[in-house]
């Protein structure tokens, strides 16, 4: 949309897509035969040349896309201005938009054709039931967005008829929240990184008991109960689940069932700072005597207050569904005409919305939307395996297992 409300903002567009040149044949007539006075030779039957049949061209495929983003663009007007949220929401948005946007520009010049249609979702659950009822976004063939769960759980309610796929794109969100079976949840959400991280210790690590520590908030939750769905599920119970709310690091209750000589599993899924602080040093201090290796929660990679050597002492593992390797020929190659074209560095979210233009695109355009979970698709940020839900979509599934070592994450898994 542009910065007037509800109506679309033209960002994007093909040119040239719809030329079509009709040929119009016209056929020659036959000769007239006349008699002579003469005796007549059997006439000769005249040749008709039939004028062949042009084939009309075919029209060339044009996949439409609908992004819904939270662009804000209310915020431009006289008399408003952004906050420190929602500007960065409209950061988030113009990111992704750029890195969608080349990856669509990449996929033309193969020869495929796209209309981008663009629309602010503004951040706001009454401007994304509005959308829910616009046409141009009813009949596009992919749509994308919106972003944050709680506008895509009103746009899907106020849109339940929907038939072509609707795209979560940056939200980690289960598809459980949202009940829609057209959905395409591109974040794999936690449980996935929970069981990824039950599947690497029952086939690598394979301790005969783990231990998840607690801090005691409910959210943690969301994370062991399919982590210990899953171990019970692949070594069919033979690992031993023990789970210890811990207060102020106190570990002492533990030692007698400690190891001295094997590794020590531990599985702490709290995120919380000060938690985290005493939780690790008191580990620290019990690894000097009982082999630890840890387990934490995805969102440890964004805490600076975690101390890289203290992590790499702890054997550190963390399951991450996105990293990028600035080394790497494509991420240059992409990194450099990201620079020509914004005279900016791209963000993760210009990365991740590069990585979905092109796997999305390039199944639209060749109709591999209909079986996408046969099409894995590796990128410079993500990597995409779908699992078809009953009722609840395509998920993501893919999941890495990373360790610190050498004082930086690794892929081990």
């Amino acid at each position: 949309m542009t910065s007037v409300r509800n109506r679309q903002l033209l960002l994007s567009g093909n040119k040239g897509l719809f030329f079509i040149i009709l040929l119009l044949v016209i056929a020659a007539c036959s000769p007239k035969v006349r008699p002579v006075a003469v005796k007549p030779k059997e006439p000769e039957k005249p040749v008709v040349s039939q004028p062949a049949k042009e084939k009309k061209a075919a029209e060339p495929k044009v996949s439409t896309i609908s992004l819904l983003l939270p662009f804000g663009l209310d915020h431009l007007q006289p008399g408003s201005s952004y906050t420190t949220v929602s500007l960065k929401e409209a950061d988030i948005a113009l990111d992704y938009y750029k890195g969608f946007k080349m990856a669509l520009d990449s996929l033309t010049g193969q020869g495929y054709n796209y209309k981008l249609l663009v629309f602010d979702t503004k951040a706001d659950k009454s401007q994304a039931h509005s959308l829910a009822t616009n046409p141009a976004i009813r009949t596009s063939d992919l749509i994308i967005g919106p972003v944050f769960p709680d506008d895509l759980k009103v746009f899907v309610s106020s849109y339940p008829g929907a038939r072509q796929p609707i795209v979560s794109p940056l939200s980690a969100s289960s598809p459980a929240t949202i009940k829609s079976p057209q959905l395409i949840t591109a974040v794999p959400p936690l449980e996935y990184h929970a069981f990824s991280a039950a599947h690497y210790i029952n086939e690598k690590v394979r301790p005969k008991k783990i231990f998840i520590l607690k801090s005691g908030f409910s959210e943690e939750n969301d994370y062991i109960i399919p982590f210990k769905k899953a171990i019970d599920s692949l070594s069919k119970k033979r690992i031993q689940v023990i789970s210890l709310t811990v207060i102020h690091g106190q570990l002492n209750s533990l030692i007698p069932q400690l190891s001295a000589t094997e590794q020590n599993v531990f599985v702490v899924p709290a995120t919380n700072q000060h938690f985290l602080t005493v939780t690790l040093l008191a580990l620290d201090t019990l690894n000097q005597n009982y082999p630890v290796t840890l387990f934490g929660h995805p969102n440890w990679v964004k805490y600076s207050f975690l101390k890289t050597d203290l992590l790499q002492r702890l054997k550190t593992h963390i399951t991450s569904a996105d990293q990028v390797d600035f080394k790497a020929p494509n991420t240059i190659t992409f990194v450099r005409h990201y620079r020509m074209a914004y005279n900016t560095e791209p963000t993760q979210y210009a990365i991740k919305g590069f990585d979905e233009g092109l796997y999305l695109g390039q199944l639209l355009a060749t109709d591999g939307l209909k079986d996408i979970t046969q099409i894995n698709f590796s990128g410079l940020y993500n990597s995409f395996h779908f699992q078809k839900i009953v009722g609840l979509g395509w998920v993501n599934t893919h999941v890495d297992v990373l360790q610190y070592a050498n004082f930086e994450l690794k892929k081990v898994e």
